[in-house]
């Protein structure tokens, strides 16, 4: 189910609450990509949205890559450039749905 039909028959001061609380938790497209153009290397923007395991395992490439002339994680970087948008929206997604169901649990 989408967000906006789960927002369905919600009242106003819920609807309110959702965007406030979502207005805190949600991530920004313009950090992460600041965080990618400044640190993308070492998977910055990675660790901002929640990968965890790819932000390490692009450390570990870098190391790697030390040896190999940087080609590896040159490529990955400029990869993960047209991921980060998709990304930030999916985890913005989750976020708000997780937000939308707390509220109506607590109804």
């Amino acid at each position: 189910m989408d967000n906006f039909s789960a927002r369905q028959g919600l009242t106003t001061e819920e609807q309110l609450l959702i965007s406030g609380e979502f207005d805190n938790k949600k991530k920004s497209k313009t950090l992460a990509y600041l965080l990618w153009l400044f640190l993308g290397c070492w998977g910055a923007h990675r660790f901002y949205t929640g990968d965890v395991g790819l932000g390490v395992g692009m450390i570990v490439v870098w190391i790697i890559s030390f040896f190999l002339l940087f080609i590896p994680i040159i490529i990955w970087v400029i990869v993960d450039v047209f991921l980060i948008g998709k990304r930030v929206d999916e985890l913005n997604n989750q976020i708000e749905a997780q937000i939308i169901a707390k509220v109506r649990a607590t109804k």
